[in-house]
């Protein structure tokens, strides 16, 4: 017995309807609550600002806060600090980014490390980072042979990212508290 197709399955239509925080992935809603704890927003919004700082001068280089990425009509995701490439417009982010910043919470730390990283290397995002704040540690998971390879773990290091051709530096110890 198959269990999937007794399950709805929703659109990009059906989604810009609902109320509150979702991801719909494959036609499958999850709802994003809890509201992330006050720790886990800082640890965001100082990616956020250490991004900005990173890509300070860059041109068509953009740090993203969470921003519908919308991969199909079935699959809209909101990574927590996205860096895109190229001409940003819209309600929707339409191609991949390079670099995702994940900050992880136990609500959504399996659906972050399983399901989004998978996605996110089938299309072709050149880094994932999972930052977890309870740990303070961020795991640096580069695109190889696409798919995912654990590079690096990082908590007070700087990190070299190749993003288009030019480099860009991560100082992870201004992430944390």
């Amino acid at each position: 017995m198959s269990i999937p197709r007794y399950l709805p399955h929703y659109t990009y239509d059906d989604y810009i309807h609902w109320e509150g925080r979702w991801e719909l992935i494959q036609g499958i809603p999850f709802e994003m609550s809890p509201q992330p704890s006050i720790a886990r927003q800082r640890v965001s919004q100082r990616i956020a600002a250490e991004l900005a700082r990173a890509l300070e001068g860059c041109d068509h280089r953009w740090a993203l806060l969470p921003v519908h990425w919308k991969i199909s009509e079935d699959t809209v995701v909101q990574p927590d600090n996205p860096v895109a490439c190229g001409e940003v417009s819209g309600a929707c982010l339409d191609r991949p980014p390079v670099l995702i910043f994940e900050v992880l919470s136990p609500s959504t730390e399996q659906k972050d490390r399983m399901v989004k990283t998978e996605l996110y290397a089938e299309q072709g995002v050149k880094y994932t980072v999972l930052v977890n704040p309870e740990t303070r540690q961020a795991e640096i998971v580069p695109l190889q042979d696409d798919h995912y390879l654990l590079m690096s773990s990082a908590h007070t290091e700087t990190w070299q990212f190749t993003l288009n051709n030019r480099c860009m530096e991560m100082d992870f110890a201004r992430i944390w508290d």
